[in-house]
This record gives C-alpha cells, structure tokens and sequence, in this order.
C-alpha cells in the first residue's frame, strides 16, 4: 500500500512537516485503519436496514424557553469602544493571509 505517500500527501495539505520517522509511524497507523474497514467490508449486511444512528433518537434538544439576558453593562465592558450603549469597533476575528 501507498501510505507513505498517503501521509506526505496530507501532512503537505494540513501544512504540517513530518520527519521520515513521523512518517513511517502515521503510515503504518494508517495501515491499521485501512486494514480494519477492509474488514468491516466483508462482513455480509445483506437484510440489515442501514441506520444513522446506533440507538434511536427521538428530539434529544432541550425546549427553547425565552430567558434572563446578560445585563448590557457587562458585555459592554468588554467592548474596546463603546458610544451610545453600542458596540462601535470590534477587533477582527479574521485575519488576511501574506504571502
């Protein structure tokens, strides 16, 4: 199998650099995985119902009920500039990549 190949492929995709040692660890680790839905695969389902979940799940949200909200004062406190009891400059949370 090609895992070897498999890892450098990814780890150059998620930007990560591997040492050959890292790389022969993940490879076999890989292998493993790989070995393991290859016998899941094998097994005969035929006459099984495919389904999503293990157990049946029946609405496992809690109700949406109205509450308390935070009091202004306090999210406003951790605003870096506040007029007029609202927000007016946030610092970005996404930053432009450089080349």
């Amino acid at each position: 199998m090609k895992t070897n190949l498999d890892v450098r492929y990814v780890a150059d995709l998620a930007r990560i650099e591997l040492t050959e040692d890292e790389a022969q660890r993940y490879g076999a680790q890989l292998n493993a995985v790989l070995d393991y839905v290859g016998q899941l695969a094998e097994l005969d389902v035929a006459g099984l119902e495919p389904t999503a979940h293990a157990m049946p799940l029946v609405n496992v949200l809690r109700e949406d009920r109205a509450g308390d909200s935070l009091p202004r004062a306090g999210v406003l406190a951790n605003a870096p500039a506040v007029a007029d009891d609202q927000f007016i400059q946030v610092p970005p949370v996404i930053e432009e990549e450089t080349p």
